[in-house]
Order: structure tokens, then sequence, then C-alpha cells
């Protein structure tokens, strides 16, 4: 279609999205954070814990990682479906608004029955619940970029996506370690934050869909639309396999932290030393999302961002890798940070710009989103598995450093964005 024939609910925005858009934006994500790095990072690991009864590491992070993995698969089903769904959606509230807010009551809702649990089952059931209502908030949330915001804003306001990330998780672990003890406490308060955070940005307008343009849906149509042929969209199969491959590297390099300073370093101070760790992988995650992401909406170029972001990652992991001392896991969390905090922020605008069609939006950024949810899901339990097959840390993050590398090299294959 031509932009003179595109209706203006597909039609690629041009004007710019105020400041308390971006506001309620950055609020919306804080909140979406909180309930799902917290849990992870603290409710989650200890309710494991306290059911098994173990003193040997490995078990409860392999019985955590089972619980997460599986959540990882209602990942791959939740996000491009619900994706698709939104962009066929005619509500007079718009496309992605009745989602946002039916994604935040499902994750909320989950959460306090998760705080209810006692079985491993239990817990892998509403963990799975929980993280189903992300997708179906995160889906639609992150489709409102193609939807309003202007190519040459892009990078910017994803940077207001990966630094409440970063804020999201000391603020959100910090308030269930000293503040909301206990697990249903704790799993309640981030509910009801989640709730209260993203209730602003329902207030803003959403384009509705007229009832005529909307396209027709069929399970058989929902399942062939998730196949996106590399060799007719080679950009879009390029920029995914290039965010699978940087997450995957992340999450290795990070998902065991604590274990590595408890058990690799022998760091009798693992728990202050790891909150020092995340405060300076915070800091340099927020400066590099809003700096970097501006300064690449300004030089009109991606690539180049993501190539060196990706890359910088894989450098860090080498750190840890062959140098395995606290001085230097600060340094590498620094170099993460930088190089995590660039990526997810312009990787976002960069999976703006190749989506296949303006009509799906939704849809195909879903698919993306896969790349971002289910690496996080399943990596501590493959880097438990490579830890203890290995016999040490080394191996799993030279693993790491390859993810990286080879998501650098992924993401330069793209021709169609600068």
């Amino acid at each position: 279609m031509t932009s003179t024939s595109t209706p203006a609910v597909f039609a690629e925005p041009v004007r710019r999205v105020p400041g308390r858009w971006i506001a309620a934006f950055a609020v919306a994500w804080l909140g979406v954070w909180m309930a799902q790095l917290a849990p992870i990072q603290k409710l989650l690991p200890d309710q494991v814990q306290a059911q098994l009864d173990t003193t040997y590491w490995v078990d409860n992070v392999v019985a955590f990682g089972v619980i997460s993995g599986i959540s990882g698969v209602c990942a791959i089903i939740a996000y491009p479906l619900t994706g698709a769904l939104s962009d066929r959606t005619t509500s007079r509230f718009g496309r992605r608004r009745p989602w946002i807010a039916a994604g935040a009551v499902v994750f909320a809702v989950s959460l306090v029955l998760l705080g209810l649990q006692s079985s491993i089952v239990g817990m892998g059931v509403f963990w799975s619940l929980a993280l189903t209502g992300f997708c179906i908030l995160t889906a639609a949330l992150t489709a409102t970029i193609s939807d309003q915001v202007p190519v040459d804003q892009r990078g910017y306001v994803s940077g207001w996506i990966s630094a409440p990330q970063a804020i999201g998780i000391i603020l959100g672990v910090a308030l269930v370690t000293y503040v909301f003890a206990g697990a249903l406490l704790g799993y309640t308060a981030m509910a009801v934050l989640l709730l209260l955070l993203v209730l602003p940005f329902l207030f803003l307008p959403d384009a509705v869909l007229p009832r005529e343009l909307r396209e027709r849906m069929s399970w058989r149509g929902v399942v062939e639309g998730l196949w996106i042929s590399p060799r007719q969209h080679p950009d879009f199969g390029w920029t995914l396999l290039s965010r699978v491959l940087v997450n995957f590297g992340n999450a290795f390099g990070t998902s065991l932290l604590l274990y590595f300073l408890e058990f690799g370093l022998r760091d009798p101070n693992a728990d202050d030393d790891l909150l020092v760790l995340i405060l300076v992988y915070m800091v340099f995650v927020i400066v590099a999302s809003l700096v970097l992401g501006r300064l690449s909406d300004r030089l009109g170029r991606r690539k180049a961002f993501v190539f060196v972001s990706s890359a910088v990652q894989g450098v860090a992991a080498l750190l840890l890798a062959f140098v395995p001392e606290l001085t230097v896991a600060v340094v590498a969390a620094a170099l993460l940070g930088i190089g995590y905090g660039c990526f997810l922020s312009v990787d976002q605008a960069l999976a703006t710009q190749v989506l296949p069609d303006p009509e799906n939006r939704g849809k195909d950024l879903g698919i993306m989103n896969i790349a971002l949810a289910v690496p996080q899901a399943v990596a501590p339990l493959f880097g438990a598995m490579i830890v203890a097959a290995l016999g040490g840390f080394a191996g799993l993050f030279v693993l790491s450093a390859l993810f990286a590398f080879a998501g650098a090299l992924a993401v330069a294959r793209v021709k169609a964005v600068r």
C-alpha cells in the first residue's frame, strides 16, 4: 500500500509523542519490571528453596529453571497470539488498551495466588499464568511504539523500556526484602504496584480500528502467521536471530551471578556484593539506554549501536570467565550495563523498522518479544546444567560471550536499516 492509501490506524506515525506520554509509558514499564523481576530474583527462588529444603544449590536452580522454562513455553504462545488479537481488536477504547488492562489484571491476580502456593506444581502453574499476563500486557504495550511513535523518536522512547527495567530490579528486590517481607506480602505488593503504575497509561488515547478494516481471523491463519519467512523478510529474520542470541548471552551472564559469587568466588559477603553489582549494572543500563538510544535517533543509525553493544557484552562475559575476581566482576557489570542498556533501546527501535506488515504490528512484535522472554526464562536451568557438567562457571561465561558475539554478527546482516 502507498502512504496515500494507507488507513490512518495503520499509517506510520509522524507526530512526536509528548513528554506526558513518555512519562506514563515509563511508569507503566516500571510497574511491569518490578512485578516480573522481583519474583525472578528473590520471591520465587526463595519459595522453591523453602519447599525443597536442600542445601545443594544446583537442585534449587534446576527446580527454579524447570518452573521458569515451563512459563517460557507459555510466552511462546501468548506473545504472538495476543499480539494478533490486539491487531484485530475493534473496541471503542482502542486496539491496545483493552489488552494492556487485561494483561495487567491477569498478571496481578496470578501473582497474589502464587504467594499462596506451597507446592512446586502450584508455583509452576501460577507463575506460568503470571508470565502469560506479563506477555499479554507487554505485547500490547510495545506495539504502541510502532502505532504512535515516529521513527526518529523510537530509540529514545525505547530507552524508557530498559531504564525502568534496571530500576525495577533493584527497587523490586529491595521492597520485597526489606519492606514487604514474605512470599504472600511480597507478591501482593508487586501486584498492587503493577496495577497502580500501569493505570495512567490507560487514560492516553489509542487509535480505534474500524470494523470494516478488521482482518478476518482463524486459528489456522494465526498459526500460519507465526511463521515469517526469512527468505521473504530477511531483515526481520536477522533481527530476530540477533535478539535471541544476545538475550541468551546476557541471561547466561547474569542469571547465576549470586551463585557465581557464593560458589565461584567463595565470597563471604555474596548478598551485599550482588547488590553492588546490581547497582553498577543499573546505573550504566539507565545511562546507556537513554543517551545512546537518543543518539541513534539523531544519527539515524541502529545497526552500529546494536553491533557494538552486543560485542561489549561478549567482552564482559570473557572477563568473568578468565579473570574471576570481585573487582573485575564490578567492571564486567558496568560493561554489561552499557552493552545491554544500549542494546535494549536501540534494538527495540530497530525491530519496529523491520516489521513485514503494518496491519500485524502487534503479532510481529509479539514474535520479536519471544526472543526477550524465553532466554530469560530458560537460562537458569541451562546455566545450572552447564555449571554442573563443567564443574565451574568459566564455561558458562565463555558460552555467554559466544552468543553475544554471534548476535553482533547476525545484526550486521540487516540491510534495510542503517
